[in-house]
């Protein structure tokens, strides 16, 4: 009987131990609000009912809220000065050496252009209208036609009119080239530049960014699911493994939760090791989960919340922060 107490006195201590090195309680993290990551800037809603991974979103556009068209200057401008800290844009090699920033890996969705969007030179993609196929009501308007000429953008153009602001950039292969070419032209940057940007994408091309640039803030699904695999063997300790360093966390709000140490505990060590974390809408199941774009969502995040979010929805859902968190 003495020894059973004995070891249930040692487990309730163990637990209490655990309990207390992964509270909030210890954690001298100040109140603040969350650091928000706007995706492809300011971009047109869409119905995303059977979406699949070659679904022209253009033609799916919903009623439009506001006149700017994602990965443009313009888009970035707009969702900056609405508050966002951060935004990720999508970038495709070309074939004289450039970086365009454009999500689709073709252009017939958006464009009246044809092929792949890797397949032409900047020079090309310049002398297209991205507005071209958006439409809101199955092919009757147009409201964005004429209106997206030359405004699509290299990655050079990008960092050149927004010096010293935070980038994600997506990678949108899972060519290991694509990744050396990259690398090979943030190489070009200082490393304080470079401290600005965050690349994710395909296992293989981000492999090989951050085998030439172990400095650059990356992430990809083989990294994502190591860091949280091993943190949630390991975390409880206090121990952050060498898959969550270095780099950049997407996590479903459902899932962070249930990360050692959430929220300020786990957010002291990841910023400890260099590591930046975005919240994302819930994980279902059924695949990666979306942007925290449902503004209720917003009603979820902890009180003063200071890690990050990534939304598609930045109209909508940052009045809601700025009202809860006192954001200006």
């Amino acid at each position: 009987m003495r020894k059973r107490t004995i070891f249930f006195a040692g487990v309730i201590v163990v637990a209490a131990g655990i309990w207390l090195n992964n509270s909030s309680l210890l954690s001298g993290r100040p109140a603040g609000g969350p650091v928000v990551l706007a995706h492809r800037g300011l971009a047109q809603d869409f119905d995303r009912t059977n979406l699949g991974s070659d679904t022209c979103t253009a033609s799916r556009m919903l009623p439009p809220r506001h006149a700017y068209l994602e990965n443009t200057i313009a888009s970035m401008e707009a969702a900056f000065a609405f508050g966002a800290d951060a935004l990720e844009l999508d970038v495709h090699p070309t074939t004289d050496g450039k970086f365009a920033v454009f999500h689709d890996w073709t252009v017939d969705c958006r464009t009246e252009g044809k092929g792949e969007t890797r397949g032409h030179s900047m020079a090309q993609l310049k002398t297209l209208d991205i507005g071209y196929g958006y439409t809101a009501d199955g092919g009757k308007t147009f409201p964005f036609r004429g209106k997206g000429v030359g405004m699509m953008p290299s990655l050079d153009e990008v960092l050149a009119h927004f010096p010293a602001r935070r980038f994600n950039i997506n990678v949108k292969s899972n060519d290991p080239r694509e990744g050396e070419a990259l690398a090979a032209w943030l190489s070009r940057l200082t490393p304080a530049e470079r401290g600005y940007l965050s690349v994710y994408g395909g296992d293989k091309p981000i492999a090989a960014v951050k085998a030439a640039l172990p400095d650059m803030h990356t992430l990809s699904r083989a990294s994502l699911t190591q860091c949280i695999a091993r943190y949630a063997a390991l975390g409880w300790s206090g121990y952050v493994p060498d898959a969550c360093r270095h780099g950049t966390l997407l996590i479903p709000i459902n899932i962070a939760k249930w990360m050692w140490g959430w929220p300020n505990r786990f957010l002291d060590r990841m910023q400890a090791v260099d590591t930046q974390v975005y919240l994302l809408g819930p994980y279902s199941g059924g695949g990666f989960s979306e942007g925290l774009d449902d503004p209720q969502l917003i009603d979820q995040l902890p009180d003063g919340y200071s890690g990050g979010i990534s939304t598609d929805a930045l109209d909508l859902v940052m009045p809601v922060i700025k009202a809860r968190f006192g954001r200006p």
